[in-house]
């Protein structure tokens, strides 16, 4: 969802909005069952970029797209007049970015003092393809973990472990995406607070243009994320 304020300043090519993580909370929508809590965006990265440092430090050697990012994944711009100043970046950061960063460290806060631990997995999908930012093909599952400093060592494993076991989809651990801002800021692991990434291409489970959730093709990725989580669950029961 875009802020009314971008309505008409953004380009043809833009206001499909390319770069959306399209249908994650679609396909984590059963999370709760398990006894997971869920905070999901309703904005999208073009109003502000949730996973960016509020300072814009940047995080990956390669070109990325900013805190209110001026151009697209691709490097094409955003806008095709008015692009945002110093206020309206203040502004957006204010309105949209601060308050999901005070819900997320007041859940994980919450949660650490009744269980004594947390775990905080950020889920994120992207288009398989993006010549800017990666060379060929993006492997299908991303485990991000900022190179074993987010989470326990023993917590990575369990996970690295079930993407190994699992034949399906092409997996790997801290490759391009080692975690943003998120896994990075929130993921104490010697305080308890453990955080891992998970970037999936996005062609395991939808059509990608123009962008169309497919059950079929996501259903095995639904059943491996569902075990994914479990799996989590259970190391925290053993360890936490």
């Amino acid at each position: 969802m875009l802020d009314a304020s971008l309505e008409g300043r953004l380009n043809e090519g833009a206001q499909s909005l390319p770069d959306t993580d399209w249908f994650v909370d679609r396909l984590y929508d059963w999370a709760p069952e398990l006894g997971a809590g869920m905070l999901i965006a309703r904005r999208s990265r073009y109003v502000v970029d949730l996973n960016r440092s509020p300072d814009d430090a940047a995080l990956y050697s390669t070109p990325v797209p900013g805190l209110v990012p001026l151009q697209t994944f691709a490097g094409e711009p955003l806008y095709e007049s008015a692009p945002p100043g110093r206020f309206e970046i203040r502004r957006r950061l204010e309105a949209f970015w601060q308050p999901y960063h005070d819900a997320l460290a007041a859940e994980l806060t919450r949660i650490r003092h009744l269980f004594g631990y947390v775990i905080l997995l950020d889920a994120h999908s992207i288009r398989t393809t993006v010549p800017r930012l990666f060379e060929g093909r993006l492997p299908d599952l991303n485990l991000g973990s900022f190179d074993g400093r987010s989470a326990s060592c023993g917590l990575i494993q369990a996970v690295a472990a079930l993407l190994a076991a699992q034949g399906k989809y092409s997996h790997v651990v801290d490759g391009r995406f080692k975690g943003g801002y998120i896994t990075r800021h929130y993921g104490q692991p010697e305080l308890g607070i453990h955080a891992l990434q998970l970037e999936m291409a996005q062609a395991i489970y939808m059509q990608e243009s123009p962008p169309r959730y497919d059950a079929v093709k996501a259903a095995p990725v639904v059943a491996l994320l569902r075990e994914l989580l479990s799996r989590l669950l259970e190391w925290g029961d053993d360890h936490g």
